[in-house]
């Protein structure tokens, strides 16, 4: 599966993915304008996942429980996280790349939300 998405998570536990490559400054304007913030911080939870953030989330941000639960099963030091919450791939040059669906997925999980699985058409 192609690692070419990204994994919008809202404080409210809505959730989007979008497309993102990581080798555009359109894919940076997405995380930009999907945050709502000229301040983003960016905090590696491991080798190959990243989560960005506003810098200014605690300032009056709502707190985002499913972002700190993913945290939590990532990382073992504690960290609240206000807003919404954009996740995508760091590759071993510590470059910013997309996620596939089964990494979007499997973050969903870890953050207590269930994704319904979309059964493949018949074929009879």
């Amino acid at each position: 599966m192609s690692a070419t998405f990204a994994l919008i998570l809202r404080p409210d536990a809505c959730f989007k993915i979008v497309k993102f490559t990581g080798d555009s400054p359109a894919d940076l304007d997405t995380i930009y304008s999907e945050i709502g913030s000229p301040n983003l911080a960016v905090m590696d939870l491991s080798p190959k996942l990243s989560v960005w953030l506003s810098d200014d989330g605690i300032n009056g941000g709502i707190l985002n429980r499913p972002a700190i639960a993913i945290h939590a099963a990532s990382i073992l030091v504690s960290h609240d996280y206000y807003g919404t919450a954009v996740y995508t791939g760091t590759d071993p040059q510590n470059c910013t790349i997309g996620l596939t669906l089964d990494n979007c997925t499997a973050l969903l999980e870890l953050a207590g939300i269930d994704v319904p699985t979309i059964p493949h058409p018949r074929t009879d």
